[in-house]
Formats: C-alpha cells, sequence, structure tokens
C-alpha cells in the first residue's frame, strides 16, 4: 500500500483525492431496549460514524481508496435515560491483499462489556493526552488499536506507535468507572491486556507474525504462490515462539478467530508436506479449532 511503503510520493497527489484514514461502518442495535422512541441511537449511530471517518488519526496522507476498511456493530441492551448506556460492541478489520480483490480479516473481536454516556447531539471529543468521555476513550483506543494491526502488517513493527497511543487511551481511562480498562476487570479479556500484551516483548514474534503472514505471505499469493504459503508457515512458527511463553494466550485467541477459515481455504491447494507441517502446527497453536483444520485434507 501507497501510504506505509511509499508515502513520498503521496505528496504528488491532489489535495482533493486525500481522505481520511478510516471507511468506518457503523450499526446500532437496540432490540432489547424497550423504548418508544429510539431516535437517540440513530443519532448516536450518525455521531460515532462521522466521529471515526472524519478525526484525523495520523500523520500520514490516505488516497480515498487506501481507506482502512472497518465495521463497528454496537449492541445496546440496556438504557437508563438521559444517557448511560450499555451492551457489546463488534470490531470487524480488513486489510486488501496485493493484486487481488480479496479482503483478509485482521480482527474480528467482540468487547463483551461496554459501557458509557451519550446525550443526544452531544460532539464526541476526543484528546490523546487527557480522558474526556467513556465513549470517546472507547472509539480512539480501537481506532489506534486497527491503525496498529494495520501498519504492522505492511511493515515490520509498523504500529509501534498506535500501539503506544492504544495504551495511552487505557491509562487515560483509568479513572473510568466502566469495566475493561484496568488489569482486575474480567482479565485477561479487557482493552488493558490485550494493548499490555502486543508491548510486551514476549509478544514481539507476534507482531512479526503479523508482517510476515501479510505482507510476505498473502500478498505474493497472486504471483508466487509457494512462497506465500512458505512465509504463513513461517509466521505460524513464530506463533509457536509466543505460545510456548504465553500458552492459549487472549491474544492468540483473537488471531485465529479471524484466521482460522482463511488458514484452512490457503492450505487446500498446498503440497501434501506443508498440509501435514501447517496441521501439526495449527493443532499446537489452536486445539479448539482442531476439526475445522482437518479440512485441509480434504
Amino acid at each position: 500500500m501507497i501510504r506505509r511503503l511509499t508515502t513520498s510520493i503521496l505528496l504528488l497527489c491532489a489535495l482533493s483525492l486525500q481522505a481520511q484514514e478510516f471507511n468506518c461502518r457503523v450499526s446500532i442495535l437496540s432490540q432489547q431496549v424497550q423504548l418508544s422512541d429510539k431516535r437517540i441511537f440513530t443519532t448516536l449511530e450518525t455521531s460515532i460514524r462521522e466521529f471515526m471517518n472524519n478525526t484525523r488519526w495520523t500523520n500520514d496522507q490516505f488516497k480515498r481508496d487506501e481507506r482502512i476498511e472497518c465495521n463497528l456493530t454496537f449492541n445496546i441492551t440496556k438504557y437508563n435515560q438521559p444517557d448511560e448506556m450499555s451492551g457489546s460492541l463488534q470490531i470487524q478489520l480488513r486489510r486488501p491483499v496485493h493484486s487481488s480483490n480479496y479482503g483478509t480479516v485482521l480482527m474480528n473481536f467482540m468487547d463483551e462489556d461496554i459501557q458509557f454516556r451519550y446525550l443526544e447531539y452531544q460532539p464526541i471529543e476526543f484528546s490523546d493526552n487527557a480522558y474526556v468521555s467513556g465513549l470517546a476513550s472507547l472509539l480512539g483506543y480501537y481506532a489506534y488499536i486497527m491503525l496498529a494491526m494495520d501498519y504492522d502488517s505492511f511493515s515490520p513493527e509498523g504500529g509501534t506507535v498506535y500501539w503506544q497511543k492504544a495504551q495511552q487511551v487505557v491509562q487515560n481511562a483509568q479513572q473510568d468507572a466502566a469495566k475493561g480498562w484496568k488489569p482486575n476487570d474480567i482479565p485477561p479479556r479487557n482493552r488493558y491486556w490485550f494493548t499490555e500484551n502486543y508491548v510486551n516483548p514476549v509478544f514481539k514474534p507476534m507482531r512479526e507474525a503479523n508482517y510476515k503472514y501479510h505482507r510476505m505471505g498473502l500478498d505474493n499469493m497472486y504471483s508466487k504462490m509457494d512462497q506465500g504459503r512458505s512465509a504463513i508457515i513461517e509466521a505460524l512458527e513464530k506463533l509457536q515462539q509466543v505460545n510456548k511463553q504465553r500458552p492459549a494466550s487472549y491474544n492468540m485467541q483473537l488471531f485465529f478467530n479471524a484466521k482460522s477459515d482463511e488458514l484452512v481455504n490457503v492450505f487446500k491447494e498446498g503440497t501434501a508436506q506443508e498440509k501435514a507441517q501447517v496441521i501439526a502446527l495449527l493443532g499446537e497453536l489452536d486445539p479448539t479449532n482442531n476439526s475445522k483444520y482437518q479440512k485441509i485434507n480434504q
């Protein structure tokens, strides 16, 4: 992608072709909320979409067709008027694969316990340096997480600054009473530990695997399929390093939530040796999906 690999070229682009970083689709579900007038959820949906897509999150210039594709689906299950909401948030992040129309899933994650306040028509304001509101923190946090994972997939540890920014959001939000920001909130399945793990040196091979899997693996599948599959196997071997020190880690579970089906499809076309090797690796790294990985041999 131009934005990560040859950013200087973008200086030649017309300003009219520039865009913000995200093409974020937002949905607010509220079936469990008993309310005669649900206009506030429509207003909230619009506010979040405009906030995500109109905020300048990086110093890089993006073309319109380079925007990062993501979906945020909020399921609001409780609403205490006038402004308290709680429920869950599904985050889906995709990355284009070079020389194809295929989009690979970088992240498919459910934050099962979100809580925030929102008054209708109240603007969403966010700061990197201070806590402003629970909703702004939640959105800013996941914006930086998505940027970190996207940039890591295009260059070695390219998302470092965004992991750090996400971690800063967590630190700023320690005063928030909502669950998920503190170490002891439903550990380890929370926002605190997700970022804490990724900046921990133990998980460095996982970030290296992200780059090797996508840039050296999937991006080469169109013209060099054998080399692409080989790079993906090397990426899985890097995950072994993490798994030996942190078996069944939350971060590893999230990786395979996004990649299990794709891995089956990639290696169905592999050699007998590749199939045997990858099934053994996946059986070790992601045993819960072992039956799915047996389809590689079918």
